[in-house]
């Protein structure tokens, strides 16, 4: 049985990145987003079908990200130099183009062990999403089989639901009230 994540301290990291400019490399760590929220998702690999379409799905939503005070981070057990090359792809030819954040490199599997996202016998990741306080706290997790794209629209809404603060029924958006507690 797998170990309850949410709720508790989000498993630390520290990766090597290729930035969404597709030229630089960085490494980015958990501490690295203290005070802010983070939406940390898994994708199995580069160069693949479904993960553009989720990846340019969220860098064009990064203004609204960052209007909600987010970064975003991907992730899966490609190289960074395998990230800048699908980067600096056209999209008319399967690749990313520009991104709006950077995508790290688990090349351990580390980190997508510890996120209880890997499919060891396949050592891929799920498509697993995680949004992440600005305390570090693992506040959501959505993990999907890989042949299935994530909404970008639902992790917006339930990042919204989190920072109201309050009770938020099923549905809810943003503008509704929050529940009471009586």
């Amino acid at each position: 049985m797998a170990e309850r994540l949410v709720g508790r301290p989000a498993p630390d990291f520290t990766m090597e990145t290729a930035n969404g400019d597709g030229k630089d490399f960085g490494k980015v760590s958990l501490s690295d987003y203290k005070g802010k929220w983070l939406v940390l998702f898994f994708y199995p690999l580069d160069f693949t079908f479904v993960c553009p379409t989720e990846i340019t799905a969220l860098s064009q939503a990064a203004n609204e990200f960052k209007r909600l005070e987010t970064e975003v981070l991907g992730v899966s057990i490609d190289s960074v130099h395998t990230h800048r090359a699908w980067i600096n792809t056209p999209v008319e030819h399967n690749g990313l183009g520009k991104l709006n954040f950077p995508l790290a490199a688990d090349l351990t599997k580390s980190v997508a062990r510890d996120y209880g996202v890997l499919i060891e016998e396949e050592g891929v990741a799920l498509r697993g999403l995680f949004i992440i306080d600005p305390h570090g706290e693992l506040k959501y997790q959505v993990v999907n089989h890989n042949d299935v794209g994530r909404s970008v629209d639902e992790t917006l809404r339930v990042l919204q639901a989190l920072q109201s603060g309050g009770l938020c029924p099923m549905n809810w958006k943003p503008g509704d009230k929050n529940l009471v507690a009586k």
